[in-house]
Parts: C-alpha cells; structure tokens; sequence
C-alpha cells in the first residue's frame, strides 16, 4: 500500500511539533524517520496510525484519508511496533501475540487453525518460540519488544509501522529485526536513532528538525556530513566505501568563553558509534 503525508502539521500544547510536513512511502519500501529527539518523529507516525490527528494537511493509505477508515479497516491497514511495550499485560506471550489476529475476526470470531499457524510463524521470525507460556509482564524489555513485533505481525497489515523498535533490543537482535521487517514486502515506516541502521536497511530515509521535513531520498544521497552536523549537531566521519558507508561521530561541545573572548566557541569531543 501507498501512504501519503500531505500537507501535515500536528499542535500539541498548543505548539506545532509538526509542520507541513509532505512525504510519500510507495508500496513495499522501507523508509527510515530520522531526526533528533523532539523534531518530531513519533508525531508524524501517529497520524498514520490515528493517535493524533493532523490539525492541517491529510494523511492517506492508498489514496483514502485515514481518518474516514473504520477503526477495523486500519487495524487491518496499518500494524504498529511502540518504541515502549507495555508492562502491565496480564497475559501470556501467545496470547498477546495472538491479539494481532483480532482485526480479521468477526464480533464472536474464535482463533482458528489458520490464526495459529500465522502466530506461530510470527513467533519464529520474532524468535520468541520459547516464551510462549511466559506471561509478559515477567520479560525483559528486548524480549517484550520482540513480542510487539510478533503481534505486528501476526496482524499481516500491509503497512507497517515500527516506533523506534530498536528500542531496548541488543545489537544483534537490532539486525536481526531490521532484516526481519525489509524481507516482508510490506511497506514500512520506522524512526531511527540509528543512522547506520537507517543506511543499512532502508531504501529512503526522511530527515525531521524541528518539525520540518528537510531531506527525503535514498540514505547515501540524504545522509552527508553537513546535513549530520545541521541536524544532529555532530560531527561524522564516513568509513567504508559510497554505497556501503559506516559513521562514526564526535560531539560538538561548547567551550567555556574566556574573559577576552565574545563567546562561547565549539570543541569536539570523542564519541564513536560505529
């Protein structure tokens, strides 16, 4: 499926954090949401999924406005992964795995044999097979996470939706979901902190500061060291080759002004991510 931001700005306590913002996800591409803390992020991605609505500008699944689908149409449009799974879940993993079938069930509907093997397939992938019986208020943060993606995608909604879902998962297990999610042929749509996963995993990527859209295109094209410096205010080095970069970044930091100096200047101080 097609998603269309057009036009979208979002006000929260009276203050836009959002601001017409225009971007297109074609079918079955993964497009990264990059930008700092605050820029923006997460609102943009809740008016796909109806969290928030736009106060301007519409956002489309497929040419239709979001807002006028019925609550079971989205559901069965658009699955989402939180950046922060919840903690008070009183049930089990398979359980709440199996929650991701809801949208294709009528009022009374029961799980079925087809809703089990889907389950089971989505734990696989998700690699939490194991836990089944786990009730998941005793999980980890990384395994609680992996059961949001499990239940993501048990949903099989063509669009999917991934909140910072590198959250609290190792490095491996950061790989090993981002590779999940780009083999589904599903259109996804992630924030990312991590701009190496971002370059490594997406086919576009959009840049967010402070509420506007700056950059949207293919990451080794978007990502230069002048727009990293802008907008994340660091400085980066590229290792490996054009198509295959690495980054690894230094702070900027202030330098105390002296009694002779008009102000305060910048240092960089060491701080590699590679």
């Amino acid at each position: 499926m097609r998603v269309e931001f057009d036009g979208v700005t979002v006000s929260l306590g009276g203050r836009d954090v959002v601001r017409q913002a225009s971007l297109v996800v074609e079918p079955g591409t993964v497009v990264g949401v990059l930008g700092p803390n605050g820029s923006g992020k997460s609102s943009l991605l809740r008016t796909l999924y109806r969290v928030l609505t736009p106060r301007l500008g519409t956002v489309r699944i497929d040419g239709r406005d979001v807002r006028k689908l019925t609550g079971r149409q989205a559901a069965r449009a658009v699955a989402v992964m939180l950046q922060d799974p919840p903690t008070d879940f009183d049930l089990s993993v398979l359980e709440t795995v199996l929650l991701g079938r809801a949208p294709h069930h009528s009022s009374f509907g029961r799980d079925s044999a087809a809703d089990l093997r889907i389950v089971a397939e989505a734990m696989r992938r998700a690699e939490i097979t194991d836990l089944a019986d786990r009730m998941v208020a005793t999980l980890s943060g990384g395994q609680r996470q992996r059961v949001m993606l499990a239940r993501a995608l048990a949903q099989e909604s063509p669009v999917l939706v991934l909140d910072e879902p590198s959250n609290h998962l190792d490095i491996s297990h950061q790989h090993e979901l981002m590779s999940t999610v780009r083999g589904l042929g599903r259109t996804v749509i992630a924030a990312l902190h991590d701009l190496n996963l971002a370059t490594q995993y997406c086919d576009r990527v959009a840049v967010l500061s402070a509420g506007h859209l700056v950059a949207d295109g293919p990451p080794t094209r978007v990502l230069t060291p002048e727009l990293i410096r802008a907008t994340f205010e660091v400085e980066v080095r590229v290792l490996g080759g054009p198509a295959e970069p690495v980054f690894a970044f230094r702070r900027l930091a202030p330098i105390p002004a002296g009694p002779d100096s008009d102000g305060p200047a910048l240092r960089t101080e060491s701080h590699a991510h590679p």
